[in-house]
This record gives structure tokens, sequence and C-alpha cells, in this order.
């Protein structure tokens, strides 16, 4: 289930002007506030007409400013997620399940119900309820209308860190259970590297950059400031302890360690490591007291500044970026296709809150 967009609009001195596509998966709108995200949202969901433009869902049209088609709202078959979460505070948690859902809640409510961990809330009233459990709510609210895709508009901003802390595991497990295309908007890079698998980035009403997550973080070009880029790997936890340490796997097998109050003790997740935290070495480096040492190749150089480059290094199973001293870089003599190693100073969960 693809999601294409391609439209233009005009407000108040703002001009909006974004394409991109939404595949599979979780796709992050990313920027600043002010940037047009919620604008998209409105024109996905139907909400808003562009002045110009198409929106098309898996081939299917749902807005063409040159046909003159606008399909409604409810016609759209999008479900939405709003900062608030909108609960009808007179209802139940099960008869706002209901609304909206039809025949469909017999059949789905358990399923949905089980994997947002809302099944013991369906006698309560939304004020009962914490921010995080009010929210989760209102996501099995929209997944019980069977949207054919689900739009989510910074749903964690109104939420204190506890409750963002509480919530982003079911959106994980949202993400890998459901099945369901997602367009995430947020201005958090954290939850974005934790949740998304494709990343557009916006700016003053514009899309400047667009790609999957891994590419995106590891790129030197606009819309990420150069202390934010780094590299998102895949990590499995092997359950084995050695001196406070836990040690995870990288998707090639390569162990890597992390204190073990900070890393899990089963499961797969994402792992972090900012470009700035990353060294280079022509050999095994001794005499060192950082424990992750990771055999890598150079795959690219590009200048930052006079003073600065970012090498791109394959390792681990994914792409790791190394943002070093031109200096550095000369005295390695460093090229694409060279054997060296990368040494990681810190490394953390992706999307720690």
């Amino acid at each position: 289930m693809t999601l294409e967009i391609d439209i233009r609009h005009s407000f108040g001195g703002f001009h909006l002007e974004a394409a991109f596509t939404a595949p599979a998966g979780v796709t992050a709108l990313f920027g600043p506030s002010g940037s047009g995200k919620s604008t998209i949202f409105q024109a996905i969901a139907g909400l808003l007409r562009p002045d110009e433009g198409h929106i098309r869902l898996e081939g299917a049209t749902l807005f063409d400013s040159a046909a003159g088609l606008h399909i409604a709202p409810r016609n759209r078959r999008m479900g939405c997620v709003f900062q608030e979460p909108r609960l009808f505070p007179h209802l139940s948690v099960a008869q706002n399940l209901r609304y909206g859902a039809g025949e469909n809640f017999s059949r789905s409510a358990p399923r949905i119900c089980g994997m947002l961990g809302i099944s013991h809330l369906l006698d309560r009233r939304p004020g009962a309820l914490s921010g995080g459990e009010q929210q989760r709510v209102a996501i099995g609210r929209a997944l019980l209308s069977q949207p054919a895709f689900l739009l989510m508009d910074e749903p964690l901003s109104a939420l204190d860190a506890a409750r963002r802390a509480e919530i982003l595991p079911w959106l994980e497990r949202l993400r890998d259970e459901a099945g369901l295309p997602i367009l995430y908007i947020s201005h958090s890079l954290a939850e974005v590297t934790r949740l998304a698998t494709t990343l557009v980035l916006m700016a003053e009403g514009r899309v400047i950059g667009a790609g999957p997550l891994e590419e995106m973080l590891s790129d030197v070009g606009p819309g990420l400031s150069l202390d934010r880029a780094g590299a998102v790997l895949q990590v499995t936890a092997t359950g084995e302890i050695r001196d406070g340490l836990r040690e995870l796997r990288l998707s090639d097998g390569t162990p890597i360690w992390l204190p073990e109050a900070s890393a899990p003790k089963a499961g797969a997740f994402r792992l972090q490591i900012p470009a700035r935290d990353v060294m280079i070495a022509r050999e095994v480096p001794q005499g060192l007291s950082a424990l992750n040492i990771l055999p890598a190749k150079v795959l690219s150089l590009t200048p930052l500044s006079e003073a600065e480059v970012m090498i791109r290094l394959e390792a681990g199973g994914g792409v790791i970026p190394a943002r070093i001293t031109a200096r550095s870089a000369a005295a390695l003599d460093l090229g694409p296709g060279q054997q060296v190693f990368a040494i990681v100073k810190s490394a953390s969960l992706a999307g720690g809150i």
C-alpha cells in the first residue's frame, strides 16, 4: 500500500509545496514546527482541499485539482490519530472503541485491544485513564475503523516524558504486527529514529529530503544538523552478561556491548551511534578503553569544512558514518575500499526519551 502526495497550497503568507511517496512501513514526516507537516496531514485526511496537485492511495485518486476531484474524508479509509486523544468523556473505553467500528468491533476488538494493552480498560471512562492510556485507546479506535492507511499527527507531543516512554513500545508493536502503512508526523528525532522505516524531511513548506531512515540519518545533506548524523543499526540481545555489560549482536553477527542497565534483556532493537562518537584506525588498536571495535570498509569521504570530513563506513551489516578531522583523514590516508576499524565511543538504544 503506497501513498503518493504531490500538492501545493497557500494561506496566510505560507506556501506549501510537497511531493513524496509513503511506502509500506512507517513513513516519518519530520521537521520543525511550522514547516507544513500538519497541513499535509489535513490534506491527506481530506480535512483541507489543496490549491493544486493530487493525492493517490495505491493508484486510487483521493484528490486531483485538475479533475476537480476531492473524495470526502469518510470515504478515504484513513485512520486518524491526533495530538489529543479526542475521546468522548461520557462514554466508556469500549463505547469509544465501538464508535465508527460498526460490525467490525466484535471480530477485531480482542486482537487490537490485546496488541495495544487496553483490554483491561474497557469498562473505564477516559477521565480515569493516564494520558498514555487515552492515546492508546485513540489509536485502537482508529484501527477499528478498518483504515487502509493510518495517519498520526504528533501523537506523543502532549505527553510528558514518562508517558511517552510508556507508549513508544506499543507503537513499535503496532508497526511490527498490524501490517498497516503509517504516516507518522513528528518534530522529535528520538521518536522518528525508533519508529520510522522511511524519513521525509521538511523545512519552510518544502520537502528537502526523503529516503530510507538509515540512509537519511547517515547522510550529510540538508535538514539534519551534523550533531544528529549517525548510524541506526538493528541489534538482537543475546542474554550474555559480562562485567556489568550486556552483549548485543548486529545483523551480521558482530557483537557489541552496552551497560547492562541500559541494554535490553531480549528481543530485537535499534541501536543509534552518533557520527561524532566514531573513531577510525587502520589497524586493530591496542590499549584503548573503548570496548566496541568493528571491522569496517570505507565507502566514501565527504568534506564538511576545511577542518572536518564525514567518512561513511560499511560495518556491522549497515552503514556507520564517522565525523573526524580532515587532518586525521589525511594522516590515515583514507580512501574508498580500504579496510579499517571503527571504534565506537558511545552507542545507545534508538529513541531513548
